[in-house]
């Protein structure tokens, strides 16, 4: 969907600022709270719902599964409703969802609301980020897109989880969507009190047909990689059946596009465009690399450090601070010093690879503080990436197609950390499996340290009261968890050092494609100037 917007210009401009950039910033971070609150509250939820796993999966698949169809129809909805009034309805849908999911705890309805807070959470964010685009001249985007990540990638990346781990801790579940109803009402009045941003729609029919196809493609996919490495992937008969179904929508989707002759759902003029074509592709990576990390990082505090769902909460935590400063020190580099915004990537890049590689030294013994380090390294990586995607991918898009533009590099971004969490999902499971196999292999019956192992766990037992039958059963027992401890901590490490790999693969990658489309818009440009010379000649 193409839209074409223009922007009048406001009075009271100094005062409408502030106030409408607020309010998108505290619309997003609502939309950050809703997307983490199954991070960590996952069990506690399980135990109040009466759901098993397989059922209360739908909770995390339909929230996916709707965001991702949100990021689509954004662009559609803003050619026919005003940017403000968008983004502040969106926020007051995801507000009363929040409420309703505080006084219930019936899994259908539940699985309804998160499919209405899914939808309203993708139409808000890629509203709100075109309206600042829309509203403000390019010259204060970089600050101002700075800001905007603070609500959308910061907060859900490293505030949310400490936030909700408290709560766990210290009251429920259901706190956490409480939490949400304030902000919205904060943010609904902020842009209420903000000058409106009128828009008018390029007057094109919506393509309904495409729109539907893609919506089945988009949450068939949310199905399968959220759930794939749970079935095994396609051994499960009904994970094949759905990426039978991906894939035949999406070949649809695909003919329709052809055959609707530059009117179909996305607009493929935003791919004319160099560096948004480069940023695209990059929104895969990076959004493995960001939503990877954050699972790794809390999955191995849980699971291995034995933390609580407050301590592994608040383990990202400071590395929010340097996220933000990287933030702001591409902002001053790109607005104040005249630097291209690429020039950060190279430096986001090799310190997330090399904050992942320090974490898959990780072990059974290590704490928060043996781990802080990797984590601040990859915070401040992950601020010097983001925003110069941000500013590559829409600084030169022009207002036509700066909306679906927007929803398209969300919908990759999220496509990518699926992809990249079901990844990593998988290789624990197996590593897991394969060194469980290995080590086990190695302990024997009539092994010296098998048994020397053995006899002084068993003494340790008895010398606590336990007859010598009874001790020499925990003393097994003790050595097949140990086993099981070791094979994990093995796996973690073998995905912390993947996230690092995958950069050392697609890095090189990046750069050639980077060089070619540079390589195709300079023969462009030759190309142009040769015709135009050629007509002032004639």
């Amino acid at each position: 969907m193409t839209v074409a917007l223009a922007v009048a210009p406001h009075r009271g401009r100094a005062t409408a600022g502030p106030l409408l950039v607020g309010g998108i910033v505290l619309a997003a971070l609502t939309e950050a709270i809703a997307s983490t609150v199954l991070a960590l509250g996952r069990a506690d939820m399980i135990g109040d719902t009466y759901a098993t796993p397989d059922e209360f999966a739908w909770l995390d698949v339909g929230y996916t599964g709707f965001k991702l169809i949100g990021f689509m129809a954004a662009a559609g909805l803003m050619g026919r409703f005003s940017p403000r009034g968008l983004i502040l309805g969106a926020t007051v849908i995801m507000g009363a969802a929040c409420a309703i999911a505080t006084v219930t705890t019936r899994l259908d309805l539940l699985i309804a609301l998160r499919l209405v807070q899914g939808f309203s959470g993708g139409v808000l964010l890629v509203t709100g980020q075109a309206a600042i685009f829309l509203a403000y001249p390019a010259s204060r985007q970089p600050f101002l897109q700075c800001l905007f990540a603070i609500g959308s990638v910061v907060a859900p990346a490293t505030i949310a989880p400490a936030l909700e781990g408290w709560l766990l801790d210290n009251h429920s579940w259901t706190w956490i969507f409480f939490c949400v109803v304030p902000v919205a009402l904060a943010a609904a009045g902020l842009l209420i009190a903000a000058d409106p941003i009128p828009a008018r729609s390029a007057h094109r029919p919506f393509d309904w047909i495409g729109f539907t196809l893609l919506a089945v493609t988009l949450f068939c996919l949310a199905y399968v990689f959220s759930q794939g490495s749970r079935w095994d992937w396609f051994e499960a008969p009904h994970v094949l059946w759905l990426a039978v179904i991906a894939a035949a929508a999406l070949l649809a989707f695909l003919a329709r596009q052809v055959l609707a002759g530059g009117r179909g759902l996305i607009d493929v003029t935003l791919f004319a465009s160099a560096d948004f074509f480069f940023a695209f592709i990059v929104s895969f990576v990076a959004g493995a690399a960001l939503f990877g990390s954050a699972f790794l990082i809390p999955s191995f505090a849980v699971s291995v450090l034995a933390l609580t769902p407050t301590e592994a909460g608040q383990l990202l935590l400071p590395s929010s601070a340097l996220f933000v400063t990287a933030l702001l020190m591409t902002a001053f580099l790109v607005r104040v010093c005249g630097f291209q915004p690429f020039a950060t990537v190279p430096f986001g890049i090799l310190m997330i690879m090399a904050a992942m590689w320090m974490l898959s030294g990780s072990s059974g013994e290590s704490g928060p503080q043996d781990m802080m380090t990797a984590i601040l390294l990859r915070g401040t990586g992950l601020g010097f990436l983001f925003l110069s995607i941000t500013l590559i991918a829409f600084g030169r898009l022009d207002e036509r197609n700066l909306a679906a533009g927007i929803g398209l590099f969300n919908t990759g971004r999220q496509l990518g950390g699926l992809m990249g969490v079901s990844g990593l999902q998988t290789l624990i499971d197996h590593a897991m499996v394969a060194n469980t196999a290995v080590l086990g292999a190695g302990i024997t019956a009539g092994t010296p340290a098998v048994v020397e192992r053995l006899a002084a766990t068993t003494a340790m037992f008895m010398a606590k009261g336990l007859d010598a039958a009874a001790a020499s059963r925990a003393a097994t027992s003790l050595l097949g968890r140990t086993v099981t401890g070791q094979s994990t901590v093995i796996a973690f490490d073998t995905a912390f050092a993947a996230v690092a790999l995958l950069f050392l693969v697609a890095a090189p990658i990046l750069v050639a494609i980077k060089i070619g489309l540079a390589k195709r818009a300079r023969r462009g440009a030759a190309k142009g100037g040769s015709r135009w010379r050629g007509q002032i000649r004639t």
